[in-house]
């Protein structure tokens, strides 16, 4: 493991899908189909209503037996395929530009096979020093653990790091790990509890992020 730094800020992590990826079409679409054929009447409205980044979390919602789950998470993946989300508009410009002050990581309640196919596909890859996937852990956002453990790979203290996520359960990761929380608004529908969690910074888009970040800096304490 290498030594920890300390002193300012030195690690920038990320969330993945509503933060980096417009993924929305692509994953209520895919939900949307699978629960049309597991029988549950569902539509977008109660969707949205009960939306989170641990699906397990929206089929305790949709009242889906454990028992399915398994399959839930087939059809899910099944749909999914079918479509080809796009980055969020600056993601890659971004990247590009604080990576050249900032060690990235990348925090994300997605799957890893999924994860990593897109991340090769946006030739993205090399840009993250951690990478950190849904099944990398035993609990999953908002508990901690996963942004711990990518702490640990980046050989970094959580007060020296910020996260940056679109929905209220990176929020609370970052609050529970000690790292610093910037929301970021989406295309996902998590606006209203997202400002409800109270991030430390609230921007409405990634282009804003270096300006949040060159202010961090400059007065970090």
């Amino acid at each position: 493991m290498a030594a920890k730094r300390k002193a300012g800020l030195r690690g920038v992590l990320f969330d993945w899908d509503g933060t980096l990826i417009d993924s929305y079409h692509a994953d209520t679409s895919a939900y949307l189909a699978m629960f049309r054929e597991m029988g549950i009447l569902w539509g977008l409205q109660e969707l949205e209503r009960h939306y989170s980044p641990n699906w397990y979390q929206v089929y305790r919602a949709a009242r889906l037996p454990r028992k399915l789950w398994d399959q839930a998470d087939r059809l899910w993946r099944a749909h999914y395929k079918k479509h080809q989300p796009k980055l969020v508009s600056g993601a890659r410009r971004v990247l590009e530009a604080i990576r050249t002050k900032h060690a990235l990581g990348l925090v994300t309640s997605g799957d890893r096979d999924r994860v990593a196919r897109q991340l090769r596909e946006f030739r993205l890859t090399r840009l993250f020093s951690a990478r950190v996937c849904s099944g990398d852990t035993l609990r999953k956002k908002p508990h901690p653990e996963p942004l711990r453990l990518a702490l640990r790979q980046m050989g970094l203290e959580a007060a020296c790091c910020v996260y940056v996520g679109d929905a209220p359960q990176d929020v609370e990761m970052a609050q529970r790990a000690g790292v610093r929380a910037i929301g970021v608004l989406g295309p996902f529908p998590t606006e209203k509890r997202l400002r409800a969690a109270r991030p430390e910074f609230l921007i409405g888009s990634l282009e804003e992020l270096p300006e949040i970040l060159d202010r961090l800096r400059n007065g970090w304490k």
